[in-house]
Parts: structure tokens; sequence; C-alpha cells
């Protein structure tokens, strides 16, 4: 089974859906912090683009050992999350208007309660985080590589924005093995 918690309107065939937004794809319309549906060690990869941020800096680790849980030995746990070092550096090398990194920072704030941001991350902090929760081994992934390259989500963010060919990548894109 593959997971894509989070997903929104976005819709990935083979997978199973999984958000609190009532979309006609979703498959279990429940937290992804509880995901009671399925069994421990029944997941064979999770996908969760800009999702993990949305939990507090005391919550989100609580939420790593739920999909950790459910994941089978050798699973793989694919995430995006707002990049912190790249508004840094963005910010400090590219252009210094704050205003087109606040999506980044603390989240769209326009489409309800779910659409702020709690957390930041950087490479070493969620690195750190998913080794200390288990995972085995941690490394970036490159969107284009994924069965699932062809949606445009947020895991391809880029600034300026949609510039995939020379703009800057905007999302720290892990990929955790159980």
């Amino acid at each position: 089974m593959k997971l894509h918690l989070g997903c929104g309107k976005k819709y990935i065939p083979g997978f199973v859906h999984v958000d609190l937004q009532d979309f006609e794809h979703i498959d279990y319309r429940t937290s992804v912090a509880d995901l009671a549906f399925a069994q421990d060690e029944s997941v064979d990869l999770i996908y969760s683009s800009h999702v993990l941020e949305h939990f507090g800096r005391h919550e989100y680790k609580k939420v790593l050992h739920e999909w950790f849980r459910v994941l089978k030995p050798g699973g793989i746990l694919r995430l995006a999350v707002p990049d912190f070092a790249a508004v840094v550096e963005y910010y400090t090398k590219k252009d210094d208007n704050l205003e087109i990194l606040l999506g980044l920072v603390v989240g769209g704030q326009k489409e309800g309660e779910f659409d702020y941001h709690k957390m930041i991350f950087d490479e070493k902090l969620l690195s750190k985080v998913l080794k200390e929760t288990g995972f085995s081994r941690v490394e970036r992934y490159d969107w284009r590589e994924t069965e699932h390259a062809h949606i445009d989500d947020y895991s391809q963010a880029y600034l300026p924005h949609m510039d995939k060919e020379n703009g800057m990548l905007m999302s720290l894109n892990l990929e955790a093995v159980k």
C-alpha cells in the first residue's frame, strides 16, 4: 500500500489518499497524525508534501512516529517540507523581499485553519529527527525521478515562481528508509 498523506486536491493514481478536507478522491478523511486505519508495518511508501510543517514543534515528532509505525521494514517515507535554509539563502543572496517568502515560512493563510505553518525545517534538523525516529537512511531525492513527478505540488516549489529550469528549489525533499 502507498499512502499520499495530506494530499488535498492532488490525486496520484495507485495511492491511498488521506486528508482532513473532503474531496472526491479522499479514501480516508482523517488527520495524518492518526493512521488508525493502517496496521503496523503495512505500508510500502508514504508520500507527504508540505504537510509536516503544519504540526507544532512539540507535535511533529509524534506524527513521524505514527508514520514510522505503519511503514514496513524497508518502507520509504518520501517527505517534502519548506526548506528554511533555502529561504534564508534566497533572502540574503537573491531577493530580500520578504513578502515573496512568507508563504514558505508561515503558510498561505487563505484556505482556512489548516493553511498555517507551525514549524520550520532544514536538512540537518529533519535528518537528525528522522534518524532518531528509527529511520536507517535519510537522503535528498529529486522530484523529477519519482513516480509522481507529473503531479505539480509543493515538492516542486521554485523561486522565481515555477522557474524549474533556472530558479531555486525552495522545498526540502528527503527520503527516509525504515
